[in-house]
């Protein structure tokens, strides 16, 4: 198997198309009010959003995206009015991340992992 895609509710797919061209997602799907699919600037996964009534209660979704220039990334899309809850930071799971979240409070992170994020030291 391979992961083709992740989709993750909005209140509003129109806002969050913006939102998520503005990250660098290339829109190949537009079916308003209901539902956006873009393509990942790396690889061949797919990300999409729907419209939901209500939004999910507690954490709710945590997406990952992978980027080699992640510091570069950051700087990028902060200049671009993009707002981050934690700037790219070391972890003690060996990869850097930058965390945020879009219009609806889906949990985003942009990473980078190298070498850690299939083959960790502790990897079974």
């Amino acid at each position: 198997m391979n992961l083709n895609q992740i989709t993750v509710p909005s209140l509003n797919v129109e806002k969050s198309i913006a939102f998520y061209e503005k990250l660098g997602l290339k829109l190949i799907v537009k079916s308003l009010p209901n539902y956006a699919r873009f393509e990942c600037p790396d690889g061949n996964s797919t990300f999409s959003i729907h419209l939901v009534a209500k939004l999910p209660e507690g954490d709710g979704v945590y997406v990952y995206f992978e980027c080699e220039d992640l510091d570069e990334k950051v700087v990028h899309l902060k200049n671009n009015g993009i707002q981050f809850d934690q700037e790219p930071t070391d972890q003690r799971w060996l990869w850097r991340e930058a965390r945020l979240k879009d219009l609806d409070g889906n949990q985003l992170i942009l990473f980078y992992g190298g070498e850690n994020r299939l083959n960790p030291p502790w990897r079974i």
